[in-house]
């Protein structure tokens, strides 16, 4: 992808249309070109160049989309990282990724003195919102205004689709790096995926919603916004009631969030009195979903297609969507796959080639021999199956497979099960040891507010559903699930807690 033309065509058609929309305040794509342009300048003047590392953290703030765009104009590599992150899992990645400039805001517990001690390829930290009762010791940053001052003069590169233009981490400090490099050529997939399916236009509007710019989900808004010169309406993080509320008052008319974010919303007793009927598409992604909940969120905005997608940082996500005119009733369909892909099954689980697919992870080759066929096939590990009309379905992850005296469980059948009594608000399934069945379900479950909801009750209820060896041997009631940064139940601390 060529991002200089892309703002230069963008800008050219739509100078004072809002590319964004954050907190009220419009941004037009005049305004987003020349801001990228010149935090491209102010990093060629830090000696950034192509091929080199700029680690981006910041909350999801307009300035992490120039911070992209500027790095990907001097088609340098951006290492985005969550501002949920603590320090020494930031020292953990920056080290990894030899990232040689920092753009940060402050946070609370992140000492960036500190910090930059620990990471000896890290030449300069650029800091966004000092604090005022800062130590004197940051001054020595370079100030994120002072970068804004620069000339919009940056060498021009030479293109190659090969160089990598991102590396995405998707592990914490407790388990080793894992950076999947994605480049350049790969950032047009999602935009050929949603092409095929969707269509956006220019009149279309995107909202995200809290899916953070550090996982490849918050980039695919920045690339649809610029490739579709549509306007992406921003919020900092996912609040249910201004979620429904921005939909509303900008006309929003696609977004795309995971089935944990639908259980909040659905969870407003006002969620059904907003005014839903610029929606053009609803998509649900990242976990396997409940039909129940999408049929009740459909009431809302019955002009919209729900629609149910997949897709893998390694992959390039999105790749796949249900295609449009599709019977609600359909929607655990994930999908079909678009042309010049190709997928295949071997012994359940997806396996997936083509040219969004990595050829490895950042410096780990062990890891990459495990996930990565030597012919180029990624080995996705989840689970999925196939129906007459070639569409793909996921059944879970091999993770979330427990054998139950030799029989097979997954844990999102047995959620999307459990979610159907009415008094469930949300559940987590995770597999624990047993000494007699090697292992077995647990539940974790929170019920609807004012409900109370007794084991039997549920029990009886899953035995008209499930086989015996499915229903849970455990359910604990639970006032909250934990989540993830995108919004997944975090399965792994629920099994630290089981």
């Amino acid at each position: 992808m060529d991002f200089a033309k892309l703002l230069e065509k963008q800008t050219l058609s739509y100078a004072d249309k809002s590319a964004i929309i954050f907190q009220d305040t419009n941004i037009t794509y005049s305004q987003l070109k020349e801001a990228s342009f010149k935090i491209a300048s102010g990093l060629s003047k830090l000696g950034i160049a192509k091929g080199q590392k700029v680690a981006i953290f910041l909350p999801n703030i307009p300035e992490y989309i120039y911070s992209f765009l500027g790095v990907f104009l001097l088609r340098a590599t951006c290492v985005p990282l969550d501002f949920m992150l603590t320090e020494e899992e930031l020292v953990n990645f920056i080290n990894h990724s030899e990232s040689k400039v920092l753009i940060a805001q402050e946070k609370k517990n992140v000492d960036l003195i500190s910090l930059k001690n620990k990471c000896p390829c890290l030449q300069e930290i650029i800091l966004f919102e000092a604090d005022a009762s800062s130590p004197k010791e940051e001054k020595l940053f370079k100030s994120w205004k002072d970068l804004l001052q620069e000339k919009t003069v940056f060498p021009k590169t030479e293109i190659n689709p090969k160089d990598t233009s991102a590396i995405f981490y998707t592990s914490g400090s407790t388990g080793h790096p894992k950076g999947v490099p994605l480049n350049y050529n790969q950032l047009e997939n999602p935009i050929k995926t949603l092409i095929y399916f969707i269509k956006p236009a220019d009149k279309d509007s995107f909202l995200c919603g809290g899916v953070p710019f550090s996982h490849l989900g918050g980039l695919d808004y920045i690339l649809f916004m610029l490739y579709f010169g549509t306007t992406l309406v921003l919020m900092e993080r996912f609040q249910p009631f201004e979620f429904l509320k921005n939909l509303e008052k900008y006309k929003v008319t696609i977004f795309c969030i995971v089935p944990s974010m639908y259980v909040a919303i659905l969870s407003l007793k006002e969620y059904d009195k907003f005014d839903l009927s610029g929606l053009r598409y609803a998509v649900v992604f990242g976990a396997p979903s409940s039909p129940i909940l999408l049929e009740r969120f459909h009431k809302a905005c019955p002009n919209a297609y729900l629609l149910n997608g997949w897709g893998m940082t390694e992959t390039s996500a999105p790749n796949t969507f249900l295609p449009t005119g599709t019977n609600t009733k359909e929607i655990p369909n994930t999908g079909k796959f678009p042309p010049g892909t190709e997928v295949k099954v071997v012994e359940g689980e997806l396996w997936i080639r083509g040219e969004g697919i990595i050829t490895g992870y950042y410096k780990e080759p062990q890891l990459t021999d495990e996930v990565v066929t030597g012919d180029g096939w990624l080995k996705t590990g989840d689970v999925v199956r196939v129906d007459v009309q070639g569409r793909y379905s996921i059944v879970g992850r091999i993770k979330e497979m427990i054998k139950v005296a030799g029989e097979i469980v997954f844990c999102p059948e047995l959620e999307e099960v459990i979610q159907r009594h009415p008094k469930v608000k949300e559940v987590g399934v995770i597999g624990v040891p047993d000494k007699l069945r090697g292992e077995v379900p647990k539940a974790f479950v929170v019920a609807k507010e004012g409900e109370s909801l007794a084991e039997e009750e549920l029990r009886s209820f899953l035995k008209q559903h499930l086989a015996h060896f499915k229903i849970p041997h455990f359910f604990e009631f639970v006032q909250a699930l934990p989540k993830n940064r995108v919004g997944k139940i975090d399965k792994e601390q629920l099994k630290t807690i089981a």
